[in-house]
């Protein structure tokens, strides 16, 4: 899909839960922060978040919780955000969001919030084990789409990069935002959509399962040079002679590569297997010097915000100052409307 990103808005969160792993990487993240750079080269702007609130239903230890952010946010400075061009912030330092929140619910059929996949997948769990079919389920986890829907609707977004699985959140956001300007007979909210990407790579775990830190199956994103080798050294194999000819296609080490890999590195190796002769602790070894090139100077960064975490806190606080600077008028556009009343001032 062509999108016309100049003078846009593009809006990504990210909720600080779990080990990062070059699956995040490649498929998530890397192809966030280079949409960030393409929509700023056209004059519009990147907002990204550390989705803090959304993660507290997952995680509850204050202490995991600040050690989870801290982790995140020098991710993704050391994977290549810019603050100073970005507006990078954790999400609870922006009030707006919540205020947001509240007055979108006057408008949010409940019919929405029940059909939401992460809903309904909740309450399918618990038929299956003969529960009651709300048993465990929080209000967090019912409005979730709702909190989402004023994350990206506080900012005017245009346009939100998700996973398939959260397009529909976007949707429900489109469908909230529509019955507001419904209602009023005017766009008060614009109409966000949601960016997916079937090139987007798609990278399995080193079992050939779903990467996951669950499975134990990750090659780690932020990861020293002897780590990463050891995880590309546990890739999964099957026994066939060295010289046999070979579909890559069926070999979990060319899945990986192709993911993870430059072209030229991907190619060699796909000859290797195709015309027989090269063998899977070569690849393994090619594999390894290429992801290392690749991550080892996110490595160094990573460290390096780690090590003066200050000045990323910093970072985040005038983030959230230029987010709030962003959301207010559309907020205050909004309750204006809704209460009657002049928001001058306030």
């Amino acid at each position: 899909m062509q999108l016309q990103l100049q003078h846009k808005i593009v809006l990504t969160g990210v909720k600080p839960t779990g080990t990062l792993h070059i699956g995040n990487y490649y498929g998530a993240i890397k192809p966030a922060i280079d949409l960030g750079h393409a929509v700023l080269a056209q004059g519009g702007q990147h907002v990204m978040f550390i989705a803090d609130y959304h993660a507290v239903n997952y995680l509850k230890d204050p202490v995991q919780m600040q050690e989870c952010s801290e982790r995140i946010a020098c991710a993704y400075l050391a994977c290549g955000v810019d603050p100073s061009k970005t507006i990078f912030y954790r999400q609870s330092d922006v009030p707006e969001v919540f205020e947001m929140t509240t007055l979108l619910t006057n408008f949010t059929p409940k019919g929405f919030m029940n059909k939401a996949h992460a809903y309904k997948a909740a309450v399918d769990k618990n038929l299956a084990k003969g529960e009651p079919q709300d048993a465990g389920i929080n209000m967090g986890l019912y409005n979730y789409p709702i909190l989402m829907a004023a994350d990206i609707l506080t900012y005017g977004s245009d346009y939100v990069p998700v996973g398939k699985d959260q397009v529909q959140h976007v949707e429900i956001t489109a469908d909230i935002a529509g019955a507001v300007n419904a209602c009023y007979g005017q766009q008060i909210l614009k109409i966000p959509q949601a960016i997916t990407s079937d090139d987007t790579a798609i990278i399995p775990g080193t079992d050939g399962r779903k990467m996951s830190k669950s499975y134990g199956n990750v090659i780690p994103l932020i990861a020293s040079a002897e780590e990463i080798r050891k995880a590309v050294m546990g890739i999964k194999t099957d026994c066939q002679d060295i010289n046999a000819q070979k579909n890559p296609d069926e070999i979990l080490l060319y899945q990986i590569a192709r993911g993870v890999c430059p072209e030229a590195v991907v190619m060699e190796i796909k000859e290797g297997l195709t015309q027989g002769g090269m063998g899977y602790g070569t690849i393994k070894k090619m594999m390894a010097e290429s992801i290392v090139k690749e991550l080892a100077p996110i490595y160094d960064a990573y460290q390096g915000y780690k090590a003066n975490y200050s000045k990323v806190e910093e970072m985040l606080q005038e983030g959230a100052k230029r987010a709030r600077a962003l959301a207010r008028p559309v907020l205050d556009s909004f309750k204006a409307i809704v209460l009657n009343k002049s928001m001058k001032g306030k």
